[in-house]
């Protein structure tokens, strides 16, 4: 009797369905891994283009299906394109590079000894413990990572060419997802919502800072890259430094990186002009960096990011190198994310603690004087 009771009791019930609402939806993820990037990218471009799909839909009201069209359109001719033609240019630049190393051409063991010859002796020696005082060994191993760095992006590039048909496939399922994302997001965000197992207010509190971060994370740090690797590229172009587009795409990636960035790159250029006697081009190059590079981090990355994610600097440093080395370059994206959705999650549960107890203070000071029993007297009134 008591099995048949528990058998048939409310609890099991409910047991056995979050069971198996959990058993399907790790199934779910496991069969969209092997194209976790492109799923996560078209929701990403989902997200991010929604604004520009909503106007869209205000001239066409009832066209949902071109408004979503027209909106991957956009997307297609303002990332994809320009980014296939940058990665392209990229793997020529790296494999020149590369040439020019071995040929001895570029020397950079070279221009590391002209740096250390003007150190202090506390300096050399501090270089000796580190073993950075062997040129001949030092420029092996810089032609030898140059060489690793050309050979990983051409593998790359030929692993693309190779595997054509997983990329086309993850390419399209990238757009197809994005697209009906687009379509029929605002339907799917409510279900979502609706499925999620919160109060409405912290719903609604989590989706809005979840929406926001992405946009910021996305459109702040790829505009801040994009600038300040064009704004490096173009000075390396006037000093005449071979393969100014390479170090431009270096510059912008390393950008991602708030606050030391394009920084480890036209640093250390600007030190080897001063070194060498080449003084105005170093402190140009400096000042450059410093005014111009440096100023577009210090005000377009707090207005785009910081501002709008409400996070502060530090934790949005910490959060971008921490989700890059776990994720790698979706990071960028995932680690701030993270960071944010854990700053609300316990922001919610400190107000929710805060307002219990001011509700039972408030319930202890309007908790009614218990009356006297009938028939008992009155003390006499004074």
């Amino acid at each position: 009797m008591k099995f048949k009771h528990f058998a048939t009791s409310p609890v099991l019930e409910n047991r056995a369905f979050m069971a198996l609402l959990l058993a399907v939806s790790a199934a779910f993820l496991w069969i969209l891994l092997p194209f976790g990037g492109a799923v996560f990218w078209g929701a990403v471009i989902a997200i991010v283009f929604t604004p520009v799909h909503t106007r869209l839909l205000r001239r066409w009201p009832r066209r949902r299906t071109l408004a979503a069209l027209a909106t991957l359109g956009i997307v297609v001719l303002m990332g994809v394109l320009p980014l296939a033609l940058l990665t392209g240019t990229l793997v020529r630049e790296g494999a020149a590079l590369y040439q020019r190393v071995q040929s001895g051409e570029t020397n950079f063991a070279r221009y590391f000894e002209q740096v250390v010859t003007v150190l202090p002796g506390w300096a050399h020696g501090l270089l000796e413990q580190f073993g950075l005082t062997d040129f001949n060994e030092l420029q092996s191993r810089i032609a030898d990572a140059v060489g690793r760095g050309s050979q990983a992006i051409a593998t790359y590039a030929y692993s693309m060419g190779q595997n054509a048909l997983d990329f086309v496939v993850g390419f399209f399922v990238m757009l197809y997802l994005a697209f009906f994302l687009l379509r029929d997001g605002a339907a799917l965000s409510r279900r979502i919502r609706a499925a999620v197992p919160l109060a409405p207010a912290h719903r609604r509190h989590l989706a809005e800072k979840f929406i926001t971060v992405i946009r910021a994370t996305v459109k702040g740090n790829i505009l801040v890259a994009a600038t300040q690797g064009a704004l490096g590229g173009l000075a390396f172009w006037f000093f005449d430094i071979k393969g100014a587009l390479l170090w431009a795409v270096l510059m912008g990636f390393l950008s991602l990186l708030p606050a030391i960035g394009a920084g480890l790159i036209w640093l250390p250029v600007a030190v080897y002009f001063l070194v060498t006697g080449a003084v105005w081009q170093g402190v140009v190059l400096i000042a450059y960096g410093v005014l111009v590079i440096g100023l577009v981090d210090n005000l377009l990355r707090p207005l785009l990011v910081g501002k709008d994610t409400q996070m502060p600097d530090y934790l949005v440093l910490i959060s971008t190198i921490g989700g890059m080395a776990v994720f790698g370059i979706n990071g960028f994206v995932i680690g701030p994310v993270i960071a944010a959705m854990f700053m609300v999650a316990w922001d919610l549960f400190a107000s929710a603690r805060e307002e219990a107890a001011e509700d039972a203070a408030r319930d202890a000071a309007q908790e009614p004087v218990q009356e006297a029993a009938p028939g008992a007297t009155r003390p006499p009134e004074a």
